[in-house]
């Protein structure tokens, strides 16, 4: 399983996202990913560079709420060759517009609702998105299982994990403890995204930004080397 850091907090790239990155690659975070919103779209060009050119994997994360601002996020995420794109709903117009380049992407299931995003979608619904997008030729899928404000979380992942069959699962928001990183692994998420709950210090009674951020990496290895899984992307 992959641990993703998001250079995000409250669902927007933090503005110190250029210095916070640094300290992420000194770190030895491998994937690396910000938000389409939060700071100017040349800053998000560097901050790609910077992560890229570290030997890390970018992800660019879409959550803007209309459809022509999802369209022009996934524009831009192709055009600065980000490794994955994140979320959305525009499944048509981005697989044609990575067409030809080594991008992936995983589009949200369910329906994302405003921002900060909340999620609603039955497990059923869940269950009939993925199949889809797997038939659509997307990589997998992006699922908000903790934002969700109608079903059980755990399910979520469970089913899309199902009808995903061996395509990427991403989980992503409101993964704030060690028991929900695990929760995810054994529900059989591919990755997980963290970001507001490093920056908030959720994970160590220091509040200390180094040291939230390598105890979510130290766990995911951990889980890693006991059950013999390696994160591939």
């Amino acid at each position: 399983m992959d641990f993703i850091f998001m250079l995000t907090r409250g669902d927007k790239t933090v503005k110190d996202c250029l210095e916070t990155v640094e300290i992420s690659i000194e770190a030895g975070i491998k994937h690396i990913g910000f938000k389409d919103i939060g700071v100017d779209l040349e800053i998000l060009k560097t901050l790609n560079k910077v992560i890229k050119d570290a030997g890390a994997r970018s992800y660019l994360e879409v959550v803007s709420t209309t459809e022509i601002d999802e369209k022009n996020s996934i524009a831009f995420g192709t055009k600065i060759g980000v490794d994955m794109i994140c979320g959305g709903k525009q499944t048509e117009f981005a697989m044609a517009k990575i067409q030809g380049t080594n991008i992936k992407y995983l589009p949200f299931v369910g329906t994302p609702i405003g921002h900060p995003t909340t999620l609603t979608g039955s497990p059923s619904d869940i269950s009939y998105e993925c199949a889809d997008i797997v038939e659509k030729g997307c990589y997998g899928a992006d699922l908000l299982a903790f934002r969700s404000i109608d079903s059980d979380p755990i399910e979520l992942v469970k089913v899309a994990r199902k009808s995903l069959n061996e395509a990427y699962l991403l989980v992503a928001g409101d993964i704030d403890s060690i028991e929900r990183i695990e929760e995810v692994f054994y529900a059989g998420a591919r990755g997980f995204t963290v970001g507001s709950a490093i920056f908030n210090g959720k994970f160590s009674n220091t509040h200390d930004f180094f040291e939230n951020l390598s105890i979510v990496q130290n766990k995911t290895n951990d889980l890693n080397r006991s059950h013999g899984a390696e994160g591939k992307i």
